[in-house]
């Protein structure tokens, strides 16, 4: 059978064609399991932030203190990302992303069981080594499993398990900690890290393997090969030098500024946002954690209805894809400058309606560019160059809480902290304007080779 044959198509008006999709969802059951294991990651992160003020207690921290401890977790995540790149690119998205869920696990009892803070420090730093593969892992995935057309609400669903920690895992952790205590909080997130684990193990594997055990069909394997997807016998000849090559673009630093940029932000909130609506707003650890879901329930809705569903139909039907991505980005980070009019809230209401419609736009922002990586990334380079992205992006996720502390302390307040995020957006913005260029694969150059895998 032809491939024409096997992907009918139908010509619309105007010329353009619309490929008819196959027969087969594997594809989605990856993206939905990816987004699965990023909610737990992200679950694993937040609770710190909802444990904020019976930690700070039992420890006796001050508001910088703990805005070093929330951070610690980012100073092993952002330093293991070009190495988890490469590990991915070397190794595969199974081997690297299984082993990883295994050290969440540890990181999260060793947290329970805590003596002093400096363990609780040594944890978090333990979790950000093993959570370190999470989005380039997932991104590099995006890029075998999905066709190019698709991969934009691929991005949304898996990175729509950030928003779900909020959602979910926020109200759940401040749930347990006001019924329990703070440690049982970290048991549930041991918990779900070997739920996750066990449903990995279980269910991923590359597409070849899903088509060799007869788990996914041929129409919708050639779907997604013909589509554009990445090859999965291709990877780097020299992990070093693909690294050093994908640095000297100007387009890989200005898609990793910019996303900086809303990373400061998001980073900011996820950090202190519980904290902000227990000091500044008065509200319980509970209250706190509810009011906490309401941005996240927003980038959620954002991400999917528009980063994903709406960016992957307007290109499918024929729109410049360059144009749309890009103009969703800028789109984005005007919108994330809303966040600003928190610093001049005085209620909670209106304090979280300016966080969740600025968090919105940085919703677009991310999961626009957490597509590009698969997109724009030499032959199997995908990790190496979503791995440089998110550590550039992770460096300022590493400032933004311990400027934030030392911010509140200072002024006893938020006002400025709120201030100083709107200037980091404003960076990012230009950034993406005047760096990144078109988006376009940057070549190989013989970086590359063919592999079995």
């Amino acid at each position: 059978m032809s491939k024409q044959s096997m992907h009918p198509s139908n010509t619309t008006a105007s010329g353009s064609t619309v490929v008819v999709k196959p027969r087969g969802k594997a594809r989605w059951s990856i993206a939905l399991l990816m987004g699965f294991g990023i909610l737990i990651n992200y679950v694993d992160r937040l609770s710190i932030s909802v444990t904020q003020a019976p930690l700070s207690h039992e420890f006796g921290l001050t508001s910088t203190e703990f805005g070093v401890l929330s951070s610690a977790f980012l100073w092993s995540y952002a330093i293991m990302q070009i190495p988890s790149g490469m590990l991915l690119d070397r190794f595969g998205v199974k081997k690297i992303w299984g082993a990883s869920a295994i050290l969440w696990f540890i990181a999260s009892v060793l947290t329970a069981v805590a003596s002093g803070a400096w363990i609780i420090i040594v944890a978090r730093v333990l979790l950000g080594v093993a959570e370190a593969p999470a989005f380039p892992g997932a991104m590099k995935a995006t890029g075998l499993w999905f066709p190019r057309t698709e991969r934009g609400l691929c991005t949304a669903i898996f990175d729509s398990g950030t928003r779900l920690a909020n959602v979910l895992g926020l109200p759940l952790i401040a749930f347990t900690v006001a019924t329990w205590g703070w440690r049982e909080a970290f048991w549930v997130q041991a918990v779900l890290s070997l739920v996750f684990l066990a449903a990995f193990v279980w269910k991923y594997s590359g597409p070849q393997s899903r088509l060799r055990k007869g788990r996914m069909t041929q129409e919708e394997y050639d779907y997604i090969v013909d589509g554009g997807a990445t090859s999965e016998s291709v990877r780097p000849e020299s992990d070093l030098g693909t690294v050093g090559y994908l640095l000297r673009q100007r387009k890989v630093w200005g898609l990793s500024l910019g996303l900086a940029g809303a990373g400061y932000v998001l980073w900011m909130l996820l950090t202190w946002l519980p904290g902000y609506m227990q000091t500044s707003m008065n509200q319980s650890i509970l209250q706190s954690g509810l009011y906490a879901a309401i941005p996240a329930l927003a980038m959620f809705v954002s991400e999917l209805a528009i980063g994903g569903w709406w960016v992957d139909h307007v290109i499918g039907s024929g729109a410049n894809a360059d144009k749309v991505r890009k103009g969703v980005i800028i789109v984005g980070m005007l919108v994330a400058l809303l966040t600003v009019g928190a610093a001049f809230s005085h209620t909670p209401t209106t304090a979280i309606i300016w966080i969740a419609a600025g968090s919105a736009g940085i919703a677009l922002v991310y999961v626009t560019s957490n597509s590009l990586p698969a997109l724009i990334a030499p032959a199997g380079s995908a990790g190496s160059l979503a791995a440089i992205v998110n550590c550039v992006n992770l460096l300022a996720g590493v400032a933004a809480p311990i400027v934030t502390g030392l911010v509140v302390d200072l002024t006893g307040s938020f006002t400025y902290a709120f201030i100083i995020g709107g200037i980091a957006l404003v960076g990012g913005l230009a950034s993406y304007v005047f760096l990144m260029g078109k988006l376009e694969p940057i070549p190989a150059k013989g970086i590359v080779q063919d592999a079995t895998v």
